[in-house]
């Protein structure tokens, strides 16, 4: 589950010098002064490390250092594995170490295109939505969760894709606590040894599933004659059906608000119209579960079942 992160140590927990001791265990790649103080930053494989007098920070796909790649999972022993290697590189304590950026991940072997997927997944509170060329990202000012085709990643950086995801279409799903790790977890510190500790791990874990259950599904709209009984049931498929030719929900939703944007509509009669289309898209006589989410949602389950 664990992919990037960025660790922060700092020269109270270390007790060593890092612009003479450290820099001796990765291959440095610059030097400069920051604010009169000397900063030093290299490599260390595919980790960036920088150091100051007072701080040595890590950052980037500890999955990737570890294992080889980021298409393996680095569940909670690897991960233990994993800071103990990196610990014994730069001798230096980084279990001890402030974690201030993680991202958790998994990839699922779809049937279809993952882009396919990206328009049954809607609005999600607290977050924007923003559609990519080729992902789906979610942000606000803490987090941010992704979905892209990991394929497709790793061959424009050129990558190697291993043989059970070759000629497949991978989807990747990514959450990203990007800043304030103490403030959202609610805790005094977020140190790296909690990445092996299990309670941390089931907690975040959760995090990641609860966040994708969050997110509101998109149904296919079927109209269903049949199920209809009152005139109001009739307007609702009516209503539904206008949807689906303007392209789908989100995109008549967007209609809406720019037209609230524009003045055409009031601040209520913009909000009456977004409840309306949503209710519409939601009647079971107007719409069936799309076996898109039907997929995706039961694979997040399963792998947050098997992860806890």
């Amino acid at each position: 589950m664990y992919d990037t992160l960025i660790l922060s140590l700092n020269v109270e927990a270390a007790k060593v010098d890092f612009l003479t001791e450290t820099s001796q265990h990765f291959e440095v790649t610059g030097e400069h002064l920051f604010s009169g103080m000397p900063v030093i930053s290299g490599t260390l494989g595919n980790l960036k490390v920088t150091s100051n007098t007072r701080r040595l920070k890590v950052d980037g796909s500890l999955c990737k250092w570890f294992l080889g790649d980021n298409l393996q999972t680095l569940g909670r022993g690897d991960a233990k594995r994993a800071i103990e290697k990196l610990s014994d590189t730069l001798h230096l304590p980084m279990s001890q170490a402030d974690l201030t950026r993680l991202d958790i991940a998994q990839n699922f072997i779809v049937k279809y295109e993952p882009n396919v997927y990206y328009n049954h997944l809607g609005s999600l509170q607290y977050y924007n939505r923003f559609m990519q060329t080729d992902s789906l990202y979610y942000q606000n000012g803490k987090r941010q969760l992704v979905f892209y085709d990991k394929n497709k990643e790793q061959r424009a950086k050129r990558g190697n894709i291993p043989e059970v995801y070759t000629g497949r279409q991978v989807l990747r799903y990514e959450m990203r606590f990007k800043s304030r790790l103490r403030e959202q977890f609610i805790k005094p510190e977020v140190k790296a040894q909690m990445l092996y500790d299990e309670p941390f791990y089931i907690d975040i874990t959760n995090r990641w599933l609860n966040e994708y259950k969050a997110i509101q599904k998109l149904n296919t709209i079927s109209l269903n004659f049949e199920a209809m009984k009152t005139k109001r049931e009739l307007y609702i498929v009516g209503l539904a059906s206008l949807v689906d030719k303007a392209g789908g929900e989100l995109a008549f939703i967007q209609q809406i608000n720019e037209a609230y944007q524009t003045g055409r509509l009031t601040k209520k009669q913009a909000f009456d119209m977004r409840q309306a289309v949503k209710d519409a898209c939601k009647a079971d006589f107007a719409t069936i579960e799309s076996d898109v989410i039907q997929e995706l949602n039961e694979k997040v389950k399963q792998a947050a079942r098997f992860y806890r």
